[in-house]
Order: C-alpha cells, then structure tokens, then sequence
C-alpha cells in the first residue's frame, strides 16, 4: 500500500482515545534504575507528559501489517504452556515455541532467546517491595541502534563477531496469560510513523551494568494500534531493533494504556513477553 492509502485505511478503523505518556524533552541524558538508587538520586531524571491520541484496532490489518513494513505483527499461536508464573516450565516449553514462531515469521537462520518478564497489575505497587513487574505505561522501545549489537557481544561474546556480519533484529513476543484482556492493553506505534529526532537514546541502569533503550518524543503524525480484548491465543511480535537500513520499520515505539471503555471491574492485566535476538546470514 501506499502512503496515502494506508493513511485512508488507518483513519476508518475503530479507534479508542487514551493518554500516552511521552518523554518532555530535557538536556540531561534520561536515566532511569532498575534498583533503588543511591540516596539522593531519583529513580528517574526524566519527566513525561500525557497526550491524548487516538489507539486503532489492529485486528482487520493483521494481514497486512508485518514486522518490516511497521514494526509489529498480529500472529495466532496457542501455547502448551500451563502456568506461565513457572519459569521452569516457561523455559522447558515456551522458549521454544517462540523459537519456531519467531523463526517463521522472520524467515531467521537463528534465534537466541535472552530473557523473558512475566507482569501483573497490582493496585500501588510501587509501595510494595515485593510487587510484581508492573505494565510499562511510558512510550519507549527496548533497545537502540547501540544497544541492540552490544546485547549481542554481551550474550554471545565468541560468536559476537561473526554474527554481527550478518543482519541482527531484536524482537519481543508478547501475549497476554488471561483473556480477553481488558486491563492495560499493549499500544504499538508503526514504525513507520516515526522520525530519528522522536527518539532519545536514554541510560537504563542495572546493579552490574547500563543498558541504553530509547525514549519517545510527542509526535501527532504517530499512528497507534492495539487488540482490543485480545485473546491468549493470539500474541504481538514487536521488533525493538533491527541493523539492516534497507526495510521501512526498525525501531518500534510501545506502552500500555489504560483503555477507557474497559469495565471499571476488569481483571489487572497478566502478561508474558520473551526477548529474542535474531540472525540472518545476509
């Protein structure tokens, strides 16, 4: 599709309008802790603001919106997985599962899975020092043009070298554990939409080391999609970062949101995502 027929198809989508939270832009480098920073230091140096924008359903698009042409795609998989709480047993089955589906979708001649976060919405966890990891609800992506390569000399230093020839991608899968999901839903934003000037490489710190991700700018021209009630049978592939200069799509903007037509009673969100780097020999 062109430009201007994907604008056209885009605009008559159902839609919902929810506030996304976006980086005020600053002088300082952002910086945000993982961890409990020394006293004095705030967790997070940077601000963001709310702006209103309009989140479409994905779903009638799902055949033809892909990784390359916007950042993410819509896939139908049902895991053998029973309780995705059990890392053990996320491990043993689910990694791969989404070892096989990341490779078909990409047509990758390897896939390395690094991680994986498991989230429930709890009300005021952040006063809770045993809370569970929380949805993120600020317009960021993972990893950036630095950072993605640098996981890979940091997980497969022997290889690094080799691998980095070829083209790499970092790409999350992510699904909800319970559906339909009413709480919290994920927002992604076409690829596409996006300018360089919107991203702002920030320092995310660990105990052991600092990881750069990027922030977001406010940008009107963003288009914002979403599952509306989306099904455990069905999960979001997001490319986070992607070496090759030669596809439309290779930094992914996210965040969840609060849906305002999601019932007041809905159950807090429960939700899996899996980090994978992926090869391509060319």
């Amino acid at each position: 599709m062109t430009l201007q027929e994907q604008l056209d198809v885009f605009s008559n989508l159902s839609s919902v309008v929810a506030d996304m939270n976006y980086l005020v832009p600053m002088v300082e480098r952002p910086r945000n802790y993982t961890f409990d920073p020394p006293p004095g230091i705030p967790r997070s140096n940077a601000e963001h603001e709310a702006h209103a924008v309009a989140i479409r359903d994905a779903r009638p698009l799902a055949d033809k919106v892909s990784l390359d042409a916007n950042g993410f795609a819509l896939v139908r998989h049902r895991s053998d997985v029973k309780d995705f709480f059990d890392d053990e047993e996320v491990r043993r089955i689910y990694y791969p599962e989404v070892e096989r589906l990341v490779r078909e979708a990409t047509g990758a001649d390897r896939v390395h899975i690094f991680d994986h976060t498991t989230r429930r919405r709890v009300p005021d966890a952040e006063t809770q020092a045993d809370a569970p990891r929380q949805p993120v609800r600020r317009v960021h992506i993972d990893h950036t043009a630095r950072s993605g390569p640098q996981r890979v000399r940091d997980l497969l230093p022997d290889e690094a070298v080799e691998l980095l020839k070829g083209r790499v991608q970092v790409i999350n899968l992510w699904r909800p554990i319970k559906g339909p999901l009413l709480d919290s839903p994920l927002a992604v934003c076409d690829a596409t939409s996006i300018v360089l000037d919107d991203l702002v490489p920030s320092d995310l710190v660990y105990p052991h080391r600092v990881g750069e991700t990027y922030s977001v700018k406010f940008n009107p021209a963003h288009r914002w999609y979403y599952v509306p009630q989306m099904r455990t049978d069905e999960a979001l592939l997001l490319k986070c970062c992607d070496t090759s200069t030669g596809v439309p799509a290779r930094y992914t903007p996210h965040s969840a949101f609060t849906d305002p037509t999601a019932p007041i009673d809905a159950p807090p969100r429960e939700s899996i995502e899996v980090r994978t780097l992926v090869f391509h020999r060319s």
